[in-house]
């Protein structure tokens, strides 16, 4: 049970403005899938090998998860550097905690957190 909507509606005007002038957390560039007009998401961006994984907090069903499935590709800004991710992807829950280093602190089981978004670096 992935976060309620219309918290992501909150985050999307008061949170995320604030955690990108901040500059601390990674951002995500993707591009609107029908608008086309590019969007900056602050995530958690978990590296693992060769690229970064997601923990999808409010489901496959976010825009910006959409937008980047869509689109096949997005920029990272992580510890002031920009990369490019390619082939996102949905994975489970199992393969994203064998990918994920030990340190990482998993999702709580009461969100029932399943799906996650894996993508590689581009090389």
């Amino acid at each position: 049970m992935p976060m309620p909507k219309w918290l992501t509606h909150v985050n999307k005007r008061v949170f995320n403005p604030g955690a990108i002038a901040r500059g601390k957390r990674p951002v995500l560039t993707h591009v609107g899938r029908t608008s086309g007009t590019t969007y900056r998401t602050p995530l958690d961006a978990h590296p693992v090998d060769g690229g970064y994984v997601f923990i999808l907090v409010y489901g496959s069903r976010s825009d910006w998860v959409r937008n980047v499935l869509a689109a096949g590709s997005a920029k990272l800004k992580v510890d002031g550097r920009e990369v490019e991710l390619v082939t996102p992807r949905l994975i489970g829950q199992d393969e994203a905690f064998q990918a994920l280093s030990a340190g990482v602190t998993r999702p709580p089981k009461l969100l029932r957190i399943t799906e996650f978004l894996r993508a590689d670096l581009r090389t």
